[in-house]
């Protein structure tokens, strides 16, 4: 499977009036962002609470315009945004999604899952045991499979992301992402890369699929132990995503798990913007200087979701 940046554009007009337009923050300059120029993307009030709408709506919409949405419905594995944002597309073209789902996963998640109707299967303690759960059910179903994050269509629908920033902020140099399967990754790099503006990845140390795979010229198993895990878990980077951090030549970094929570924290008690470690991911590479953007670089960071609990954030003594 491949992606083009004409997938993009066929995405774009696809989602037109079925996903949020991204909402950009004011730009400012400071230790935060290195003292270059940066702004935030707020992706996290998108549908559902994450980008994952994007690609779940150009999902749906592709198979409802092929005629080809099952009565059994669609079925997906997810860490719970994925999840989140199938059933939402689902219930938008009145068919079912069933929702796989490991038992680790966070209860805001799944209870939200449960408000938007879908059917929850909870299996294992990592997002894999889920996925091979899911493949199993559509096998004997007949169910539709969808994919978190590896999936022509849903990398597409993930990246239309990066044109409404464009569109919005036409000067943007540098779009700073986190990557878990890399979805997300791939359709904003594709994008990215026909506008001529850099993409940088960050990954925890400890769920690092993208990083490892570029250092072994493969995708490769890596362990999952992270703070960000419930969103970043997968134990191996698509070959989507592999191919196009190579094409783009994009910047891969790593950052400790301590750096998220603190970036988290800092979103929190001086923006007072509640999102998950994920997203708090990307912002952790400028603050600890993981990436250092150059002088008079403009940069971008994507907050790409908030399905979080509020009963850890501010309560350091």
């Amino acid at each position: 499977m491949s992606i083009a940046y004409t997938d993009i554009t066929a995405a774009l007009a696809r989602t037109h009036g079925r996903t949020r337009p991204v909402t950009l923050s004011p730009p400012e300059r400071g230790a935060d962002f290195a003292g270059a120029e940066g702004f935030f993307a707020y992706e996290f009030v998108q549908h559902t609470g994450s980008f994952k709408a994007r690609g779940a709506a150009n999902f749906v919409g592709a198979h409802a315009g092929a005629g080809t949405l099952p009565e059994a419905g669609i079925v997906i594995a997810s860490g719970g945004n994925a999840g989140l944002a199938c059933a939402w597309a689902a219930r938008q073209y009145s068919v079912p999604a069933t929702v796989f789902l490991p038992e680790t996963a966070p209860a805001v998640k799944v209870a939200r899952l449960h408000a938007l109707g879908a059917r929850i299967r909870q299996v294992g303690s990592e997002y894999a045991e889920a996925l091979e759960a899911s493949r199993k059910y559509a096998a004997e179903t007949g169910a539709l499979e969808s994919h978190a994050y590896d999936h022509p269509l849903i990398a597409a629908g993930a990246g239309t992301l990066l044109e409404e920033i464009r569109a919005a902020s036409p000067g943007v140099d540098t779009v700073v992402v986190a990557v878990g399967g890399g979805g997300l990754f791939t359709g904003v790099t594709v994008a990215a890369h026909q506008h001529g503006i850099r993409v940088v990845a960050v990954e925890p140390a400890d769920c690092r699929a993208l990083n490892a795979a570029l250092a072994a010229g493969a995708p490769v198993d890596v362990p999952v132990r992270s703070v960000a895990a419930d969103s970043l878990g997968a134990r191996r980077v698509t070959p989507m995503a592999l191919e196009w951090a190579g094409r783009a030549d994009a910047v891969s970094v790593l950052v400790s798990d301590d750096a998220i929570i603190a970036a988290r924290e800092a979103l929190w008690e001086q923006r007072r913007l509640a999102v998950e470690h994920a997203a708090a991911t990307a912002f952790a590479a400028l603050r600890t200087g993981a990436y250092a953007p150059a002088a008079g670089e403009k940069v971008c960071v994507v907050l790409c979701g908030a399905n979080t609990g509020l009963g850890d954030l501010g309560n350091r003594s």
